[in-house]
């Protein structure tokens, strides 16, 4: 398979989680729904990395834990705590910004090249994220603000732990399979959601579930967790660390075609006017056009 088409597709699953996650959130507590989606996910993969399975060294097994612990269980936890709190149209403008943060940590543990504008075009940037996220101290009306700034500073942390996954697990996808990676990271990741699930399950059980929670389950499992993951994945190992954060550009208008009609959200002038900084900063500090995903397509 293509690993841009790969990639693609991957960002418009993401791109549709968020307001498909924070309308099941409605539903089923959060740290469930997180061990429930990875560790059912990591049962769908692991028939078929057993059938190839690679022996690892226990460097790789760290690196692959390393990979784990920053992709699910930091990204994750703090993308369902945040989308309690924010708008879900915001989760992936605000995960927008992560080639900048993918720029710098590529630069500083895989020696790739640095480009002579790109200070200017980060603090663009990360002025639209700014400008994102302190926004409900702007808007009339808006109502638990610091709960806001507070969802959109977890969506933040959650880009961050999404861009270490991919520094820190593009060599180790050079040498072991996708699908492997997958395999451990989802059973690995699970498990440290379940610390937090006694007091959720305190007050929640299986019989609550509605139509909310089980599209998020179903979605969750098979979709954003199976099928992205594993594209995703792929789609690292064979593109440059920094050429991989251009696809999250998708994400935010998948994310507006289900919010919209799911939850009601409508992108207003503080979203549009940061996501061209956003989007604008990153472009001018790259200067290549090249980095549309269509280019790649067409090569």
């Amino acid at each position: 398979m293509n690993p841009v088409l790969a990639l693609i597709i991957a960002n418009v699953i993401w791109g549709m989680a968020s307001p498909i996650f924070k309308f099941a959130l409605t539903n089923i507590p959060p740290f469930t729904l997180a061990f429930i989606r990875f560790f059912f996910a990591g049962l769908i993969f692991l028939p078929i990395a057993l059938n190839k399975w690679q022996k690892l060294t226990t460097k790789q097994w760290m690196e692959i834990i390393l990979v784990g612990f920053f992709g699910i269980t930091i990204n994750i936890s703090f993308f369902f705590l945040g989308l309690a709190k924010t708008e879900s149209i915001n989760v992936p403008i605000i995960a927008s910004s992560g080639p900048v943060f993918i720029y710098l940590l590529s630069i500083f543990f895989l020696r790739e090249k640095p480009k002579l504008r790109v200070l200017s075009g980060m603090l663009i940037a990360l002025a639209g994220v700014l400008f994102i996220i302190l926004s409900p101290l702007i808007l009339d009306g808006k109502r638990f603000v610091l709960g806001a700034i507070e969802g959109n500073l977890f969506i933040l942390i959650a880009t961050f732990g999404s861009v270490l996954q991919t520094i820190f697990g593009r060599n180790i996808l050079k040498k072991i399979s996708a699908i492997q990676v997958a395999t451990i990271n989802f059973l690995f990741g699970s498990l440290t959601f379940l610390p937090f699930i006694p007091n959720e399950l305190a007050n929640w059980d299986i019989s609550f579930l509605n139509f909310a929670g089980w599209l998020g389950i179903i979605f969750g499992v098979f979709f954003s967790s199976a099928l992205a993951y594993f594209l995703f994945y792929y789609g690292i190992s064979k593109l440059k660390a920094q050429d991989v954060g251009i696809f999250t550009y998708i994400d935010p208008l998948a994310a507006i075609i289900v919010a919209a009609p799911l939850l009601h959200e409508y992108p207003n002038m503080f979203y549009i006017l940061g996501g061209i900084l956003i989007f604008g900063g990153i472009y001018f500090a790259e200067g290549r056009i090249h980095w549309h995903p269509l280019h790649w397509l067409r090569k």
